[in-house]
């Protein structure tokens, strides 16, 4: 039981809708998905913890639940993080080389030299992603260690979060019995399970249309080129079905999910629908049209700022293999259409691959960042360069958090 429990990886997606717990085991033919366990979220709003008593109930269910597929204690998660909070931006760092060649101690120094950027003092660094390394004007260099030359430069994506929106997310976990093995960002965890490397290398833009918020990554050149976070996801089309239809937020979800297309020409005006009403009212029959007319233009508003967001960074040129969308709103019918209109790319939807195991039972763009948090564990991704001596940035999660506590 020991052996395997260091075999074992869980990730904990604490989304707006839903909690959903993936265990992964470690197998000879690569990562093995050997439990699930999901739950409705209560204490969520837009991807932020706005209460802590329902969130920790709801992530001890959805554990439990795991548990019991896997056959295994869970004691330890790597845990998402989105909600508008999330700021994202790229750096870039000089050093002079110390030896001929270069070092992992070189690595770290340039990015360091790379984050030594005003951060304000409510926000804390949750990853620093290298982009590309220059050695000597020699640009295009994902790994320069052992290389000979003078001076080293480093791109880097820094992504930064509210420290509170992380303490809170740390304190539901442990709460819950769980330790947090690190906190990734959802959608570079979804990249992680959705994304080719073909797509990775020629430039592709990640769409993860969750319950609270629609996160953005672009990728070219197997590296993060931009995130970015839209304060706007499903639950706003379940809201929207709720106000337009007069009917309670439960039924709206049901509604969407059974009936729902985000393109009115797909809906047919003389298909009837059942809404049921609020207050013991009677439910009355309404078209599927109008069902239509209402998410389509939520859905139009949520891909045109998306879209606004990409064309800022002039990114758009780079996307080569177009966009991919995931997360729990993707299978919206009509989805695939509208974006193909809206970016003017090809587009496709995101399902969680590179996995063996319980495949049929994720096989669901809903369950993409949770697999994807699975699979970032098992790549450790971010401190396979770098020493974790105490005090440098690339810390596991447990010593980031004590200076964020002020512990330390």
């Amino acid at each position: 039981m020991n052996d395997r429990a260091c075999d074992i990886i869980v990730g904990l997606d604490i989304g707006t809708t839903k909690i959903c717990a993936v265990v992964g085991e470690h197998t000879e033919d690569g990562l093995e998905i050997i439990g699930i366990g999901t739950h409705p979220s209560v204490g969520l709003r837009k991807g932020v913890v706005v209460n802590i008593d329902k969130t920790v109930n709801s992530i001890e269910r959805a554990v439990e639940e795991a548990e019991l597929m896997a056959g295994c204690e869970i004691t330890s998660a790597y845990v998402g993080i989105a909600g508008s909070h999330i700021k994202g931006f790229n750096s870039h760092g000089v050093i002079a080389i110390k030896g001929e060649e270069v070092t992992e101690e070189d690595l770290e120094r340039v990015i360091d030299a790379a984050r030594a950027v005003a951060i304000p003092l409510d926000r804390e660094v949750i990853h620093i992603l290298p982009q590309e390394y220059i050695v000597d004007d020699q640009p295009g260099i994902m790994d320069p260690v052992g290389m000979t030359g003078v001076r080293l430069e480093a791109k880097v994506h820094i992504v930064t979060g509210a420290v509170t929106a992380a303490q809170n997310l740390i304190k539901c976990a442990n709460r819950a019995g769980l330790d947090v093995d690190d906190i990734v960002l959802q959608p570079l965890a979804s990249a992680e399970a959705v994304l080719t490397d073909e797509e990775r290398d020629l430039g592709v833009a990640l769409i993860d249309f969750g319950g609270g918020t629609t996160d953005l990554a672009i990728l070219s050149e197997g590296a993060i080129k931009h995130t970015a976070v839209l304060g706007l996801g499903g639950s706003n089309l379940t809201y929207d079905i709720s106000v337009g239809l007069r009917t309670p937020m439960a039924q709206a979800d049901k509604l969407k999910i059974r009936h729902g297309t985000c393109l009115t020409s797909m809906a047919d005006p003389k298909e009837m629908i059942e809404v049921p009403s609020v207050g013991g009212r009677k439910p009355r029959l309404l078209s599927k049209h109008i069902l239509a007319e209402i998410l389509e233009p939520r859905v139009e508003e949520i891909f045109s700022l998306i879209d606004q967001e990409i064309q800022r960074t002039g990114l758009k040129e780079l996307l080569a293999s177009g966009i991919v969308v995931t997360g729990g709103s993707a299978l919206l019918p009509g989805m695939l259409p509208l974006a193909d209109q809206i970016f003017q790319l090809p587009t496709r939807i995101g399902y969680p691959r590179r996995i063996t195991g319980l495949v049929d039972v994720v096989d669901n763009p809903m369950y993409a960042t949770a697999v994807g948090l699975v699979l970032y564990g098992a790549a450790d991704r971010p401190h396979k360069h770098f020493s974790r001596k105490s005090g440098g940035i690339f810390n596991k999660v447990t010593r980031r958090m004590k200076s964020w506590f002020g512990l330390n």
